[in-house]
């Protein structure tokens, strides 16, 4: 028999369609696995911004996670939005019963055009739930710096506070660097038994670049699930996603903030042995 690798995406809608579970789906469609979703929170938005956001109750987002896990094969999940204490324990208690292989967790706490989309409580309980059962946990400066509690302005301070995320328990922590512009752009890769690893990029200019963190995380998970290392998933995850900054850079959707060009590279399904 045969089957698809399969990433399960938990996160918040975007009704614009550039963040959230539609990017996600998108880059996990568009790298040849096949995607499935619990969703934690409507948000009504744009390329301008976010108007509002609705939490989905904890028993259905329970039902949600229960629906794919009982019935499909999951070789990655990727965690999205989380804006409630409830959510959180919710994530974490369903990952200790079905056991996934691979977790990767974007913690997104700020949109793209500055609107704060988590209860400053429910920080806390990403610490204890969610943070020490991810593989590895993708923030970017922002977010970065409301978790160590500090400002990180360079290199030096990034892998500084790489290290005190790794300290207090996560796994593995891939410290993204994209608001520090500049010609070069860095991203810090620390797990708990290894030395930092520095990613370099070009920085690519554009103002389409809403649900780039996203996507990143969701291109890692599927980089995993279609069997490759966590190190190769992330180099291999930067390369599509300045790839898809790439394409879609000149394209006009809305009047803020645009989308990546997830399609732009697409590849035919993958099929696995079962």
């Amino acid at each position: 028999m045969k089957r698809y690798p399969t990433v399960l995406t938990i996160a918040g809608s975007d009704s614009g369609g550039g963040a959230g579970i539609q990017a996600d789906l998108k880059t996990i469609a568009a790298l040849g696995a096949y995607g499935t979703s619990a969703i934690t929170a409507l948000t009504a938005q744009n390329t301008l911004g976010v108007r509002g956001i609705h939490a989905v109750p904890s028993a259905f987002l329970k039902s949600q996670l229960e629906a794919v896990f009982e019935d499909i094969k999951v070789d990655a999940v990727k965690i999205g939005m989380i804006n409630t204490i409830e959510a959180a324990r919710i994530i974490a208690e369903v990952l200790d019963r079905f056991q996934p292989e691979f977790v990767v967790f974007d913690p997104v706490m700020v949109s793209t055009s500055g609107a704060k989309l988590i209860q400053d409580e429910t920080i806390e309980v990403l610490w204890e739930e969610l943070f020490p059962r991810a593989t590895i946990v993708t923030p970017n400066l922002d977010e970065a710096q409301i978790l160590v509690g500090h400002k990180i302005t360079n290199v030096d301070k990034m892998i500084e506070a790489s290290k005190e995320m790794v300290n207090r328990g996560c796994q593995g922590v891939l410290l993204k660097g994209g608001h520090l512009i500049a010609p070069k752009l860095f991203d810090v890769f620390l797990q708990k038994k290894g030395d930092p690893r520095i990613f370099e990029s070009e920085y690519i200019e554009s103002k389409n670049v809403h649900g780039t963190g996203c996507t990143l995380s969701s291109a890692i998970a599927t980089y995993a699930a279609l069997g490759n290392t966590l190190s190769d998933s992330i180099l291999l995850a930067k390369q599509y996603v300045a790839g898809a900054i790439e394409a879609g850079k000149n394209i006009t959707t809305g009047s803020g903030s645009g989308p990546l060009n997830h399609s732009f590279s697409a590849q035919v399904m993958h099929v696995i042995s079962m």
